[in-house]
């Protein structure tokens, strides 16, 4: 039996199927959704719904319609009537009824400029009555969400320079048991010449700031407490004195005032003792111990001083090789030293980096140079001379990708990595398995790349995954800056307006003009302003004229003069 009349409308997705002269079914009308087909998340969904009406299929019919996608068979779907036995969806006679099938059909790339077909058969029974011939029900495919750019945000490790650092020169004048007095012997000295040596380079030097001069007067723990008091500032004082007097002598006038030193008084030095004491070896561990005991427990001075003069020997030691280093003013400079400034650092960089240091090549680096060349250079050296710091090598792999040098890169961060297990280098790595194609690599390493320093650039690689993976709302979301991907994730989400700030002072791309006559077509601003927004875009690069051709994105204007025109 032939079929005699099939007609198929393709209006608002849907299509009628009649057939007359066997009278098995009759007026059979499909329904596709969505129309155009669309990709979402590597996947292509379609919604199928057969609408039977009032006595539109006998109750011995069935129909298997078989769709196809392209060249790609999507099944068999059997709608049958009430007397027929098997798995398909029954319909009954009288009232009619629908049929619903979903499909989720992996995306390929045939599907771009194809259509949605059907065609079939109809049985009565377990005979074949009639064929239903190969009939359009929809167009596929948007492919919308792949205009996503990949261009995974690497993170730079900071560097850690101290710009300046603060230092201390350090002296010493020694007295005699109970004596203020300044030696003239103590003045010529080693650390209290050198002392004098230093402070006439430094008074020349632009880098050594002097922040204070402090003079601090001690006291042996042994006489009388509150007079050790009193010696100890008296000895602070003559300290004082005698120095500016070595200052005029030596022509540093910038140190002969007064008021440029400070003067301590510490009293009994029991901490000082008890230190010099754990050094010397000319007395035993034990009379040591006893040493610290009797000062511990002994408040009376005479007593302390009779018990330790009992230990005979080992009190002889004691007053020569413990109390004199005690009875002492220490003279402390406090300075801060400067380091190179941003040129030194600069021309060093140049022409001797070897001679700096990991925090000076990183800072050059990260903060002195735009140059990717430059930036290259300057880690490769960091990495070469300090490879168990972590964070040279995944700068280094950063700048490689900037570079596109995407082995380099690997191997680099790849190493960074293996010195030290961090999030900056996986999201970074992210960043080379997203452009290998391998999705699920870059998901887990953003997902390990969680509580990186760069929260920002951690959202934005994650956005770019979830836009491929159809999470529109989730990569709106996360994108915190105006952005082509962000603009791509809210039109996704056909938030048209949100996707136009998007754009807002991103710069105009051929991929930018674009999308707005995506979001202009979405949105219905005409054919005009779909046209125009092409054909900027065209002007800055002529090979979307292809793409645009076939987007499904712009059916509905296929048969448009001036779309024709803009796009031949």
């Amino acid at each position: 039996m032939k079929m005699n009349r099939i007609a198929v409308f393709s209006i608002v997705g849907s299509a009628i199927l009649s057939l007359t002269s066997c009278d098995l079914v009759k007026d059979f009308t499909y329904n596709v959704s969505p129309n155009p087909l669309e990709m979402h998340g590597d996947s292509v969904k379609i919604s199928f719904v057969v609408n039977v009406p009032a006595k539109g299929i006998k109750k011995k019919a069935k129909a298997e319609i078989t769709p196809k996608l392209g060249n790609t068979a999507v099944g068999t779907w059997v709608v049958q009537g009430e007397k027929v036995t098997g798995n398909g969806k029954t319909i009954t006679f009288k009232p009619g009824g629908s049929a619903t099938f979903d499909v989720v059909l992996p995306y390929d790339a045939s599907f771009e400029a194809a259509d949605l077909k059907l065609t079939g058969k109809v049985f009565k029974g377990t005979k074949e009555k009639a064929d239903i011939p190969e009939t359009k029900i929809a167009d596929a495919t948007i492919i919308t969400p792949l205009l996503v750019k990949k261009e995974f945000k690497m993170i730079l490790e900071d560097d850690a320079i101290v710009r300046s650092s603060n230092k201390s020169f350090d002296a010493k004048i020694n007295f005699d048991r109970a004596k203020s007095i300044v030696k003239p012997n103590e003045l010529k000295d080693k650390d209290i010449i050198e002392l004098i040596s230093w402070l006439r380079v430094a008074q020349t030097n632009p880098k050594i700031t002097i922040n204070s001069i402090d003079i601090k007067g001690y006291a042996s723990p042994d006489g009388e407490e509150s007079k050790n008091e009193t010696l100890s500032f008296d000895r602070a004082r003559e300290a004082r004195t005698a120095l500016i007097a070595l200052m005029k002598k030596d022509k540093l006038i910038a140190f002969t005032d007064t008021s440029k030193y400070s003067l301590s008084k510490f009293g009994e030095d029991f901490e000082g003792f008890k230190a010099q004491l754990a050094q010397t070896t000319s007395i035993s561990e034990a009379d040591k111990n006893l040493f610290v005991r009797i000062l511990e427990m002994s408040k009376d001075a005479k007593q302390r001083e009779t018990e330790m003069i009992n230990l005979g020997k080992s009190y002889t030691a004691l007053e020569k090789d413990v109390f004199p280093a005690i009875r002492r003013t220490s003279i402390v400079v406090n300075y801060t030293l400067a380091g190179m400034t941003d040129e030194e650092l600069k021309a060093a960089s140049v022409t001797k980096p070897d001679s700096l240091g990991v925090e000076e090549l990183l800072f050059v680096a990260g903060k002195l140079t735009t140059d990717l060349n430059e930036k290259g250079r300057l880690y490769e050296v960091a990495a070469k001379n300090f490879s168990g710091d972590y964070r040279t090598h995944n700068n280094l792999g950063a700048v490689k990708f900037l570079q596109n040098k995407m082995p380099d890169a690997k191997k680099s961060l790849e190493k960074a990595n293996s010195v030290k297990d961090n999030a900056i280098s996986k999201n970074n790595l992210a960043g080379i398995a997203i452009l290998e194609g391998d999705r699920t690599q870059a998901r887990k390493l953003m997902n390990q790349a969680k509580g990186a320093k760069d929260a920002a650039a951690v959202g934005y690689n994650t956005a770019i995954l979830d836009i491929l993976d159809g999470k529109y709302s989730s990569a709106a979301g996360l994108i915190k800056e105006n952005s082509f991907n962000k603009a791509l994730a809210s039109t996704l989400l056909n938030n048209y307006e949100d996707a136009k700030k998007a754009l807002n002072g991103v710069s105009e791309t051929a991929e930018t003009l674009y999308l707005k006559a995506i979001i202009s077509s979405r949105s219905g601003e005409g054919t005009d302003a779909v046209v125009n927004h092409l054909k900027s875009a065209f002007v800055k690069d002529a090979s979307l004229k292809e793409k645009a051709a076939r987007d499904r994105e712009f059916i509905k204007i296929f048969n448009d003069s001036n779309f024709s025109s803009a796009v031949r």
